[in-house]
C-alpha cells in the first residue's frame, strides 16, 4: 500500500490527525449511511455496510488522497427508482456491473473524458435530485401513515396531500428538534458533528417524554445486526445482465461524475491535485466488492471529504480510519440505532439536499438567459417530473446540438480583394462590394472550424460565386483550425464542381485539416500544386494561369494593379456576363 504516491513522505507524526479526522468523518458517516440507505428503499444497515467497505476500499484503491467514500445523496433517486422495479437483489448485481464499468473506464483511461460533461446538465439533475430528496422527506418528517412510495414525483406528492389528516404532532416536533440542532450545532461547536447530534438528542426526548407516538427504525425495519453479513454471490445470468445494463450505466456515470467532482473539490481546498483514472479504479474495486457485503452503491462525498480535510487530514489513511470507526460503532452499538426515530433522519436528509442543491449555481446561470440557461432547466424538469437517465440524456443531447449551433456561427465565409492602400496590398473583405469585385478571381477568407453545423452555409456561400463563372477560386484556410469529415465532403463538392470550369487553389491550409484531405484523397484530387503556404504565393500562381498572366478584359498585367476595378453587368438576351472596366 504504501508504494503508492499518496503514501509518500508519510511518518508517524502524521497518523495523530488522520486518526482524528478519520473519527470525526466516521462518527459523521454513520446516520448519513442509514438515512440514504432507508430513503433508497433497502434497511438501514445496507447503509452502514457500505460506508464501512466502500469507504476503505475507496480511500485505499483510489487516486485521491483526501477523498471519502460511501453512499451519497445523489444516489437516493436512482437506487430507489431501481429497487422499485427490479428489486433489492438486482440492485447487487446492478451496483457490481457499474462496478466493473468504472474498473473499466479507469483502466482505459476515460477519466478524463467526465470533465466534457456540460455544467449546467450537471447543476441541472444534481438540484433535481435535491429537490426529489427534500420532498421525499416530508412524510417522514410529518409523521404521515398510510404512505405508498411511487418511482414518480407527481404520485408521492399527491399522496402526501392525501395523507396530510395523518400528521404527527410527536413526529414533527421530533423532527424539528433534530433539525434545529443540526443547524445550530455548527455554529456553536463547529468540530462537533451536526447530523449525529441531532439524532441523538431528539432520539433521547423522543424516548423519554412520547415513546412509542413515534416510529422507530426498529418498529419500522427490526434491530440492525451488530456484525457485518457473510458474502453472498447473487445469482447472475445473461438475461438479468442485459436487463440491469442501463440501471448499472446510469450508477457508473453518476458515481464517476460525482467522485471526480469530490476530488476536484479537494484539490481545490488542498492544493494538490488527484490521478482522475486511479480515482475510477478505486471506485469500480468498491462498487464490485460492497454488493458481496449487502451493500448499495457507493461514490465519493462531497461534504464528507470536505469534512475530512478541514479536521486536518493528511493522507487515505483517514479515509480508511473512517471506515474502521463505523465497523466498531456498528459492533458495539448497533443495538441502540433501533430506537432512532424515522421522523430524526427525515430533516438530516432535507439539510443535505439544500447543501447540495446548488441553488446559487442554479440562479447564477438561470441569469443569463442563454442556451445554458435552456438546457439547465430542462435538465432540472426531467430529473424531477420523469428520471435521471433521460434528463441527463437529453441534457448532453440539448448541449451538442445548441454547441453546433454556436460554433456554426464562428465559422466566416467572406469573399476578398487585395486592398491598394495598405502595406503588402493586405486582403480585406471590405475591398468587396456590389461594384467592385473581380471576375476572374475569387478569393474567400474563411474562418472557424469547417465542421457538420457549419459545412452546409460553407458550401452555400461559396457556391453563389460559381455562378459568375470566375476562372480561379482561392480558399484562405489559415484560419480554420479543424475540419471533421462532413467539411471535407461539402468541399470536396465545391472542389468537383468549381473544376469543370476552373481551378481551386488554397492558402494557408493547417495540420489538421491537411491530414483529413490527404486521408480522404481530397488533396490529391485538388493537387499538391494548388496549395500554399502564403496568400501572395497563391495569388501569383492565380495570374500565371490567367490568360499567361493577363486579366480578361483588363488593361493591366498584374492583380494587384487593378487599382480602379468595378465590375458592370450587363445582359444580353437571356443572359448575364460580367466584364471589368476602368
Amino acid at each position: 500500500m504504501f508504494t503508492d504516491k499518496r503514501f509518500h513522505h508519510y511518518s508517524l507524526s502524521s497518523l495523530p490527525k488522520d486518526l482524528l479526522a478519520g473519527l470525526i468523518v466516521g462518527v459523521i458517516a454513520i446516520p448519513l449511511g442509514m438515512a440514504f440507505a432507508i430513503a433508497s428503499g433497502v434497511k438501514p444497515e445496507y447503509g452502514i455496510y457500505t460506508t464501512i467497505v466502500a469507504g476503505i476500499l475507496i480511500s485505499l484503491c483510489g487516486g485521491s488522497k483526501y477523498q471519502i467514500g460511501g453512499p451519497t445523496g445523489a444516489f437516493i433517486p436512482i437506487l430507489f427508482g431501481i429497487v422499485m422495479t427490479y428489486g433489492y437483489e438486482n440492485l447487487l448485481i446492478a451496483g457490481f456491473m457499474a462496478g466493473v464499468i468504472l474498473l473499466l473506464m479507469g483502466i482505459f483511461k476515460l477519466g478524463s473524458l467526465i470533465k466534457y460533461i456540460p455544467r449546467p446538465v450537471t447543476i441541472g439533475f444534481t438540484t433535481g435530485i435535491a429537490v426529489t430528496i427534500f420532498t421525499g422527506q416530508l412524510a417522514s418528517f410529518l409523521g404521515l401513515e398510510g404512505i405508498k412510495k411511487h418511482e414518480e414525483f407527481i404520485r408521492n406528492i399527491q399522496e402526501i396531500f392525501i395523507h396530510l389528516n395523518s400528521t404527527s404532532i410527536f413526529s414533527v416536533l421530533t423532527a424539528a428538534i433534530c433539525l434545529g440542532t443540526v443547524i445550530i450545532t455548527p455554529k456553536i461547536a463547529p468540530k462537533i458533528p451536526g447530523p449525529l447530534i441531532g439524532l441523538i438528542v431528539s432520539t433521547l426526548i423522543a424516548t423519554v417524554f412520547f415513546p412509542s407516538q413515534v416510529a422507530t427504525i426498529g418498529t419500522a425495519y427490526g434491530d440492525i445486526p451488530s456484525t457485518l453479513p457473510k458474502i453472498h454471490i447473487p445469482t447472475i445470468n445473461m438475461e438479468i445482465l442485459i436487463k440491469l445494463l442501463k440501471p448499472a450505466f446510469v450508477i457508473a456515470m453518476l458515481g464517476g461524475i460525482e467522485s471526480l467532482l469530490s476530488a476536484v473539490v479537494a484539490d481545490g481546498m488542498t492544493n494538490s491535485k488527484h490521478n482522475s483514472n486511479k480515482e475510477l479504479v478505486g471506485q469500480g474495486i468498491a462498487n464490485m466488492i460492497t454488493p458481496l457485503f449487502g451493500g448499495i452503491p457507493a461514490t465519493g462525498a462531497i461534504a464528507r471529504t470536505a469534512t475530512n480535510i478541514k479536521n486536518g487530514a493528511i493522507s487515505p489513511v483517514s479515509g480508511i480510519i473512517h471506515g474502521v470507526v463505523v465497523l466498531l460503532i456498528l459492533l458495539f452499538f448497533a443495538p441502540y440505532a433501533s430506537y432512532i426515530p424515522l421522523a430524526s433522519m427525515a430533516p438530516i436528509l432535507m439539510v443535505v439536499a439544500w447543501n447540495m442543491s446548488e441553488r446559487k449555481v442554479f440562479a447564477h446561470i438561470l441569469k443569463t438567459k442563454s442556451t445554458d440557461s435552456l438546457v439547465l432547466v430542462v435538465t432540472f424538469l426531467l430529473t424531477v417530473f420523469v428520471n435521471l437517465t433521460i434528463a441527463v440524456e437529453v441534457g448532453l443531447v440539448m448541449s451538442t446540438i445548441l454547441f453546433a449551433k454556436r460554433m456554426s456561427d464562428v465559422l466566416v465565409t467572406k469573399k476578398a480583394l487585395p486592398n491598394p492602400q495598405t502595406k503588402h496590398e493586405k486582403i480585406e473583405i471590405e475591398m468587396v462590394t456590389d461594384t467592385h469585385d473581380c471576375p476572374q478571381i475569387s478569393i474567400f477568407n474563411v474562418e472557424g472550424p469547417l465542421f457538420f453545423g457549419a459545412a452546409l452555409t460553407f458550401e452555400e456561400t461559396i457556391m453563389k460565386t460559381i455562378n459568375y463563372r470566375p476562372k480561379i477560386l482561392l480558399l484562405r484556410m489559415g484560419r480554420v483550425p479543424f475540419i471533421d469529415t462532413t467539411g471535407e465532403a461539402n468541399l470536396s463538392r465545391i472542389v468537383h464542381h468549381f473544376s469543370k470550369n476552373g481551378i481551386v487553389i488554397i492558402s494557408g491550409l493547417n495540420s489538421q485539416p491537411e491530414n483529413v484531405l490527404k486521408k480522404t484523397g481530397l488533396l490529391e484530387i485538388i493537387g499538391e500544386e494548388h496549395f500554399f503556404d502564403h496568400t501572395g504565393e497563391a495569388i501569383q500562381y492565380a495570374l500565371t494561369q490567367i490568360n499567361k498572366n493577363k486579366c480578361l478584359g483588363c488593361k493591366h498585367f498584374a492583380f494587384r494593379e487593378c487599382k480602379n476595378l468595378s465590375v458592370v453587368e450587363s445582359v444580353e438576351g437571356s443572359r448575364k456576363k460580367l466584364t471589368a472596366t476602368f
